[in-house]
């Protein structure tokens, strides 16, 4: 922060907004975004002056998400678009919205409006008091399906049961960040992001926000179940080798299996007439063990498949266009 004239304390904050296929909703929620950053160039109780940009990143939208964004950036000079060369997925584009971001701090909100822009505000106030993150943590979620609401609240709760990171629960990437946090988070290079655990992960004084969720204004849902399996890996494997150890556990308890068996077969050949005739037994036997294997080697083909992005280096992303910064703003990082 510096000194304004007349002795006020003038802030820059950017707000990353993560864009697909957002035809829809997109002219409101920029609308809304707007006038919060009108508000927010004005004295306010408990928070400094905000000069306010607004970075759109454009994830390979297939509909005229990104020729809204041009449009609406010709006319508003706050905003900023970056456009990605394919979809890259949510988690990428808001890192490539919080590289490019130039604000002391930034806040991440989806473009869909279920988060709604004006808590902005109050996480503004909680960072002046000394919070390095304000995180949003929902307390209702309408308009989400009954097993939707199951599993992301048991999704949460298997992660930190796993997780070395104690990562809050029944939040999501709505949150304002530190510019210490931001350049925290830009010397984590890994591929496969869960921003939340990653956030969390950093550390500093963070606070949690809490907040009913609002049904989505238009569009359909970007995560359709084989995402969020996809998510919940993830965020599982990123922040926990608790997998490996299961799967040696599972294959102790095989093996015991197995001996148990073995045991059982001797007895009955040795102290009985009764003799196993066995390929039932041993069909059984082999399918069990084969599907511990499996499992087990699943587990570690995981782990393994994330060492393989790593080791390949290549970026996190790629620019297609970029309107609204100056030189060397929004650069791919690897």
């Amino acid at each position: 922060m510096t000194d304004a004239e007349g002795g006020e304390m003038r802030a820059r904050l950017s707000i990353v907004v993560p864009c697909y296929n957002e035809e829809a909703v997109i002219g409101a929620t920029l609308a809304r975004l707007a006038a919060l950053a009108d508000r927010l160039a004005r004295p306010g109780a408990g928070r400094p002056v905000l000069e306010t940009e607004i970075i759109c990143v454009d994830d390979g939208s297939a509909d005229a998400t990104l020729a809204l964004l041009k449009a609406a950036a010709a006319a508003e000079p706050r905003l900023r678009v970056l456009a990605l060369s394919r979809n890259f997925g949510h988690q990428i584009a808001a890192t490539a919205g919080t590289d490019a971001a130039g604000g002391d701090a930034v806040v991440l909100i989806d473009a869909d409006l279920q988060d709604p822009p004006e808590l902005i505000e109050e996480m503004v106030r909680r960072w002046n008091d000394g919070f390095d993150v304000v995180y949003g943590t929902r307390t209702e979620r309408p308009g989400e399906s009954a097993f939707k609401l199951a599993t992301a609240r048991g999704f949460y709760r298997v992660l930190n049961r796993l997780s070395e990171v104690a990562i809050p629960l029944d939040t999501g990437d709505f949150r304002l960040m530190s510019r210490t946090v931001v350049d925290a988070l830009k010397a984590m290079p890994e591929r496969r992001r869960f921003l939340r655990g990653m956030v969390a992960w950093v550390g500093h004084r963070q606070a949690a926000l809490p907040y009913a969720r609002a049904e989505r204004a238009a569009g359909v849902s970007k995560y359709p179940l084989r995402k969020m399996v996809r998510f919940a890996l993830d965020g599982i494997l990123s922040f926990s080798s608790k997998p490996l150890q299961l799967a040696i556990a599972i294959g102790l308890i095989a093996a015991g299996v197995a001996l148990l068996g073995i045991l059982y077969a001797l007895v009955l050949r040795i102290f009985t007439d009764i003799w196993v005739e066995g390929w039932t037994a041993l069909f059984i036997a082999v399918l069990f063990l084969g599907g511990v294997q499996l499992v087990c080697l699943g587990i570690l083909g995981e782990y393994v498949a994330r060492i393989y992005d790593e080791a390949k280096g290549r970026p996190l992303y790629l620019l297609r266009e970029r309107i609204g910064f100056g030189d060397g703003a929004g650069e791919p990082r690897r």
